[in-house]
């Protein structure tokens, strides 16, 4: 008989983050990230939304590189604390303990989200939930981009969940443009071969 999934819900991930139970954590913004940040040319301050943000280090790094209007999101208050002690001038009110799914579309929405080990941490049956509600939240042309594993970690009862790009591709499709989609070549070296590099854009109404 199959096992349920556990509730993956605040109470989980705060037990996690208490536990030091976060082997998904590579310690600092992995490479393909910071080479994507690293070419940005942008003629305003975009306003960029992590969502699952966990640690944050994508968030530090835009932060520290003068990005103004960086938001992080997480259902742990663990996480967003641990954030709030490494880099005490984050703003406070860019740290929102917050379900992704409820987020509103603000008056002014996201140019940006960026995508890092939120995707497999989600029950995979949200997954069509997840690729809508960056939509939503991206103004028309705005840019999802991020690492997705694309791997099959077997029948395992709880996060990190893999899969396949054909499968992602489905999810995307209806909303987004594929500007990137391919294996990254610059994983970190225990993700090497297993992550697929994207970089959608949100169709234009």
């Amino acid at each position: 008989m199959e096992t349920a999934l556990p509730a993956l819900d605040a109470a989980y991930w705060q037990a996690r983050y208490e536990a030091a139970r976060t082997a998904w954590d590579a310690g600092g913004i992995t490479l393909p990230l910071q080479t994507y940040f690293e070419q940005l040319v942008v003629e305003r301050q975009p306003r960029v939304l992590i969502p699952g943000a966990g640690h944050a280090y994508e968030a530090e790094y835009l932060h520290c590189a003068g990005f103004e209007h960086v938001f992080v999101a997480d259902i742990a208050s663990a996480a967003l604390a641990a954030v709030a002690r490494r880099v005490p001038d984050f703003p406070a009110a860019h740290l929102l303990l917050a379900d992704f799914f409820r987020l509103q579309p603000a008056p002014e929405p996201f140019d940006l989200l960026v995508e890092q080990t939120f995707f497999c941490a989600l029950d995979p049956a949200l997954r069509p939930a997840y690729a809508r509600q960056c939509a939503d939240l991206l103004r028309p042309g705005g840019t999802l981009v991020g690492l997705l594993f694309e791997a099959d970690f077997g029948p395992v009862r709880e996060p990190p969940f893999g899969g396949g790009r054909e499968e992602y591709r489905a999810y995307f499709e209806p909303y987004f443009e594929f500007r990137h989609f391919a294996t990254a070549t610059n994983s970190i070296r225990p993700r090497a071969g297993r992550e697929l590099f994207i970089c959608l854009k949100k169709k234009q109404l």
